[in-house]
């Protein structure tokens, strides 16, 4: 039973940001309520799962990995994604240098503002137009939550270290403070936040709106990439290096069974990211397509444990063991994604520069 109710909850911590892309606010307050529960389920049956906090950094990094890449997808305002992609790295590099050095203070300073500020535009985006909203109004948002919201919250977690179920159960006016807190932020947003948003502009919106027409299918994102040139050697490739190779160094101190130091893994990382951008370049040329994201995910990890199968052959004499595996999975997913919503950024980029 104890197995069960621990793969239930690894399972829906990791299939629920799959669902981030299409159905941005209600999967990814999922994904909070997820988080914030994952103990609470443990506890009330009875089981502490050794090396939890491990799987639970892990997942939380890759739900919000999952948020950022939707951003491409879906968000039109440039200039909330600009905002929310530095967001995004910022507190990348943070959770890096938390893992390097051990400094939890790091983590206050590097707050996670990014999901806030997703959960804001999201929210903003369901009853409210987003494009006429400028760099200003979206820097000033991330502003107020950066300090009012995510350092107050991170000092609490990562400084005092204090858990909020203990601190109701040791102290009697914990319960009335929290009350006064949560009344005192729903008069603010309901009194002054929602009223400088504007009349009401369209019906309850909570599906992801469409794919740019011409870069709806693969077949098309595969024309213009063809088209565009340069696609290995390129800003988009060096991003998806440096995106896929903090995750990695990432989860290798989270997990156990990884003997590589943090520079080779990063290396490793950035080399399979660059083949995969050759191989996906060959591919567009050839025209082989293969609509289905899950499918695609599914051919890129075969190709990727072929290379490793066939380096290992000639060079090390290994087999493919768990732990690389689960990196080749990482990889294949997340640069499956970036391929595909990359090109709606690129769209919106060259519509707004006229060309």
């Amino acid at each position: 039973m104890e197995d069960v109710v621990f793969l239930a909850v690894i399972g829906g911590r990791f299939l629920v940001p799959l669902l981030i892309p299409r159905f941005p606010l209600p999967a990814i307050i999922g994904c909070l309520v997820l988080d914030a529960a994952d103990q609470t389920i443990f506890q009330a049956f009875g089981y502490d799962p050794p090396g939890y906090q491990s799987y639970d950094k892990a997942m939380d990094v890759f739900y919000l990995a999952i948020a950022y890449l939707a951003t491409m997808r879906n968000w039109q305002n440039l200039a909330a994604y600009s905002v929310g992609r530095f967001l995004y790295f910022y507190r990348l590099a943070g959770v890096f240098l938390f893992e390097m050095t051990g400094a939890r203070a790091v983590l206050l300073i590097f707050p996670n503002t990014f999901e806030y500020f997703f959960i804001a535009y999201e929210a903003i985006r369901t009853r409210w137009a987003v494009l006429a909203r400028t760099l200003t109004w979206w820097v000033v948002l991330a502003g107020i939550i950066w300090v009012f919201v995510k350092l107050p919250q991170e000092y609490w977690l990562h400084v005092a270290k204090l858990d909020v179920t203990d601190t109701l159960e040791e102290y009697w006016w914990a319960w009335p403070l929290l009350i006064a807190v949560v009344l005192g932020a729903a008069a603010l947003l309901w009194f002054v936040a929602i009223p400088r948003l504007g009349p009401i502009e369209h019906g309850w919106r909570f599906t992801s709106d469409p794919m740019p027409a011409s870069v709806a299918t693969v077949a098309s994102q595969a024309t213009r990439r063809v088209e565009a040139g340069g696609f290995v050697w390129s800003w988009v490739t060096f991003e998806k290096v440096f995106l896929v190779g903090l995750i990695s160094v990432i989860y290798s101190q989270t997990l156990p069974g990884i003997t590589a130091s943090n520079t080779e893994l990063f290396v490793y990382v950035a080399t399979f990211v660059v083949l995969n951008a050759a191989i996906t370049l060959l591919v567009s040329r050839r025209e082989w397509t293969i609509e289905s994201a899950g499918l695609a995910v599914l051919a890129r990890i075969a190709v990727n444990v072929a290379l490793v199968t066939v380096t290992y052959f000639f060079f090390d004499e290994r087999s493919v063991g768990w732990d690389t595996l689960f990196f080749l999975s990482l990889i294949s997913l997340i640069t499956t994604l970036h391929d595909r919503y990359q090109p709606a950024l690129a769209y919106r980029q060259r519509e707004r520069a006229g060309l």
